[in-house]
């Protein structure tokens, strides 16, 4: 996005910063967003800014938790065959009032209809302005499933799938997937030839409306004095973008900032900063390396899982995350239900040199893609570069922005792609489709481009039963498969940890790896 994109709307220039000042709350966070439409994305930075601040969904997860509550809509049925859902909207909701728009009535069904359609139908108005698409739906198999949307009456919506699928109520949490836009500002929008400014220009019903953006340096939001869920309880948010951890330290010492993400070997010496402390967030994540499945030699399974067994994951987890994670076993963490303990990764150089051999790798240098907002990341290529140079194995970086990263892998530039992924919603099946099914390979989501009709008919029987243990036995057979076949090569279950100003409360680290600040106050 331009600088200049929301100077026209809004002339006022920004106030300086304050980030003591009673009712303000600047975060320091690590990455800017991609825009503010979660529809057209798929990373924390854009969910951090845009999809809680700004929108809410259908259903939404209890705060700090992985269970699902309502939202925009206060209730819900599901018919006896799973295949139909019918939500009863919450009245009184309001849209954002902006520089750029007033709304003239609440939200209602012809809203969720319009944002649900622009998504799903190809044929809609909106549709073909999004730029980027809609990876996301697109990987969790949505235009599969949602066979069609309808408003029943002003105030209830009805969803009809083409079969049953379990996680479909968690599914509709995420930003991506579930997040309501106002349609009549939609419509404004298309009859002026603008509709891309929904993603530069948002107008949501969440608890905080944008003011302003100023590209890779601060975004500044006004608490929603109409939010239907409890008005924050400060006036001002700031996101002041720091992408340096050494730099949110020192700006956390200072008191520029009261909140911001650290790295684990920073904890230390941020618990012996006066007036500050560190929250140690467990979310659902792992970081992971992508192996491009199409490209000659990881196409060979035995190669994938020669680069698995040359990596040293616990000198990986004590170097680069300040031993702040474990080495991960499956792609599944830990926290999620099914995660299959009994998966193993061992570190054996010598299996790993036979297994290159085998494969018959010629000695050509492979890339690996990664971003280059962090320290920690750079360590952690070193590492891996050295434990894969061990075996014969020559792999040069080619560092990125995130969401440069996020498009170059999803159209299959990489040979590898060092990434992470955190649970949206808690399911096992959030991990699964939309990094490994044969629908996410073709919507981008799927990194590793490795595609398996056996694993998608897993993925496709534990959507179909609503029955948790069967369900988990399922997930356990899909995360067997991924291991036999090195599919992905999983690395760490990372701590995320925060430094907070003891002046704050009520800030919430989320499972998925976000962070929440509807319930903050600063005193």
């Amino acid at each position: 996005m331009k600088n200049s994109l929301l100077i026209a709307a809004l002339a006022a220039a920004f106030l300086p910063m304050a980030a003591g000042a009673a009712g303000t709350l600047t975060y320091c966070s690590d990455g800017s967003p991609e825009g503010f439409d979660p529809a057209q994305y798929e990373t924390v930075p854009t969910e951090d800014a845009a999809g809680l601040p700004l929108y809410d969904k259908l259903l939404a997860m209890k705060p700090g938790t992985s269970q699902v509550v309502p939202s925009l809509a206060e209730s819900w049925e599901v018919s006896a065959d799973g295949r139909v859902y019918t939500f009863h909207l919450r009245k009184g909701v309001k849209f954002h009032t902006t520089a750029w728009f007033k709304p003239t009535r609440e939200m209602n069904a012809d809203d969720v209809v319009w944002s649900l359609e622009r998504i799903n139908d190809k044929n809609h108005p909106a549709h073909a302005g999004a730029r980027n698409g809609f990876p996301y739906w697109a990987g969790m198999s949505m235009n599969q499933l949602v066979k069609s949307i309808a408003k029943v009456d002003p105030m209830t919506v009805r969803i009809a799938l083409t079969q049953a699928d379990a996680s479909f109520p968690a599914d509709l949490t995420i930003s991506a997937i579930g997040a309501v836009f106002s349609a009549e500002y939609g419509e404004q929008l298309l009859k002026t030839g603008k509709i891309e400014q929904l993603n530069t220009m948002p107008v949501g019903t969440g608890p905080f409306v944008l003011r302003r953006y100023e590209k890779d340096a601060q975004i500044r939001y006004a608490a929603n004095p109409d939010y239907w869920n409890g008005v924050p309880k400060i006036d001002t948010l700031i996101f002041a973008i720091t992408p340096d951890s050494s730099v949110r330290v020192q700006r956390i010492k200072a008191g520029e900032c009261l909140v911001a993400p650290t790295t684990g070997d920073q904890i230390a010496g941020l618990e012996a900063v006066p007036g500050v402390s560190v929250v140690r967030a467990h979310p659902l994540t792992t970081s992971y390396i992508s192996p491009n499945s199409q490209h000659p030699f990881l196409s060979d399974k035995r190669f994938r899982e020669a680069l698995s067994l040359a990596i040293d994951r616990a000198t990986f987890v004590k170097t680069v995350y300040g031993g702040q994670a474990d080495p991960a076993t499956s792609f599944l963490p830990p926290g999620i239900w099914s995660h299959d303990a009994s998966l193993a990764n061992p570190h054996d150089v010598e299996k790993a040199k036979a297994l290159v051999k085998a494969s018959g790798y010629d000695g050509r240098e492979l890339t690996l893609f990664a971003t280059a907002r962090a320290g920690e990341i750079k360590r952690g290529i070193e590492l891996l570069q050295s434990d894969w140079a061990a075996i014969g194995v020559k792999v040069t970086p080619q560092l990125m922005e995130l969401g440069e990263l996020y498009k170059r892998t999803g159209k299959g530039d990489h040979d590898l792609a060092l990434l992470s992924w955190f649970s949206d919603n808690g399911d096992p099946d959030n991990f699964l489709t939309p990094n490994l099914s044969c629908a996410a390979s073709t919507g981008g989501g799927n990194k590793s481009h490795w595609c398996n009709k056996d694993f998608d008919a897993l993925l496709d029987a534990g959507k179909a039963t609503s029955d948790l243990r069967k369900r988990a036995e399922i997930y356990v057979k899909a995360q067997k498969l991924i291991h036999a076949e090195t599919a992905l090569i999983p690395l760490a279950n990372k701590v995320s940890p925060y430094a907070t100003s003891n002046k704050v409360s009520g800030f919430v680290a989320t499972p998925f790896g976000s962070a929440d600040f509807h319930a903050a106050s600063v005193r």
